[in-house]
């Protein structure tokens, strides 16, 4: 046996050869090219700590950071038909459903969920961009229905988080056919008497901004998002005008009272919470309010009388 072949010489290339380093490790923000270390976004809520640039977060992180102690249920969602149109491009499309869902470890677009925040029990919807963009299908629609369903019947108050870039073309008419099903759903909740907030994040655009995304009672927007019906550069071809600056940011349709608020996604639990609070009637189980109700309970249990 050769010690220097078989012991030194190993040792030293392993010294030598580069470190693999995993590609996310770190991010870089897409407004100052800051490199952010991948954990801590992840602990700020994916919102870059010194520009305040609101990255896009995964569904399950959004409603881990939403409800109270990160806790929640998800609701059953419905399956709907897949790849009814047989569709194919350079792809089958139940070939590209495949990899997201692999890839997304989600089985479609939206996430259901019911718990509470500050202590009022309601139902979010959660559209995920990083399955197929956020596209509205069969499946998504379905989700969102069924969604509103459980809010009517449990009577909770609904907070939908659109992201999505529109409609899905693979599934053709089918997929457009969801803009009226989710239309009909809002209004059944409006029926029942219950608020609907809706929470526009980067980006909101086609037929879901045409849609359920844009019928809440208040409209709220996170920081800098995109939300339109048309792309920016479709309608500067269109109409051979140039926009003007900042069109289609959340800011911009504040300004122009498309948009009812424009909220820190740290602020968001809270003014939500605030929202609902108001449009319920239903006092808010604060810490301070549970501090007080503890107090008061210590100072009555002093001056009770003694039992015999």
């Amino acid at each position: 046996m050769n010690w220097i072949t078989n012991y030194v010489r190993p040792k030293i290339s392993s010294l030598l050869a580069p470190r693999e380093v995993p590609e996310n490790l770190w991010i870089k923000c897409p407004e100052t090219g800051e490199m952010v270390f991948h954990k801590d976004l992840e602990a700020n809520q994916w919102v870059i700590p010194s520009s305040g640039f609101h990255m896009r977060i995964r569904a399950k992180d959004r409603l881990a950071s939403f409800f109270d102690d990160g806790a929640y249920d998800l609701i059953d969602l419905p399956k709907a038909p897949v790849d009814p149109l047989k569709f194919r491009d350079s792809k089958r499309y139940t070939d590209r459903l495949k990899e997201y869902r692999a890839k997304a470890e989600m089985d479609d677009a939206v996430m259901a969920a019911k718990g509470s925040i500050a202590g009022l029990p309601i139902v979010a919807t959660v559209q995920d961009f990083a399955f197929m963009g956020g596209s509205l299908g069969m499946a998504a629609g379905e989700a969102i229905v069924r969604s509103f369903e459980v809010a009517i019947a449990e009577k909770r108050p609904m907070v939908l988080f659109a992201a999505s870039g529109g409609a899905r073309m693979q599934e053709g008419i089918l997929s457009l056919m969801q803009l009226p099903r989710t239309t009909v759903a809002v209004e059944m909740l409006k029926e029942a008497g219950l608020p609907y907030i809706v929470v526009l994040t980067n980006p909101t655009a086609g037929g879901v901004s045409a849609s359920y995304a844009m019928l809440g009672d208040v409209h709220i927007a996170e920081p800098g998002a995109v939300i339109g019906f048309a792309g920016a550069r479709v309608i500067e071809q269109t109409i051979r005008e140039k926009l003007p600056e900042g069109f289609q940011r959340a800011e911009y349709l504040m300004a122009h009272g498309m948009v009812d608020m424009v909220v820190h996604r740290h602020e968001l639990k809270a003014k939500i919470a605030t929202l609902l609070s108001l449009l319920t009637r239903t006092p808010l189980a604060t810490d301070a309010g549970r501090l007080r109700q503890a107090a008061e309970g210590a100072d009555a249990a002093s001056h009770a009388e003694p039992v015999a």
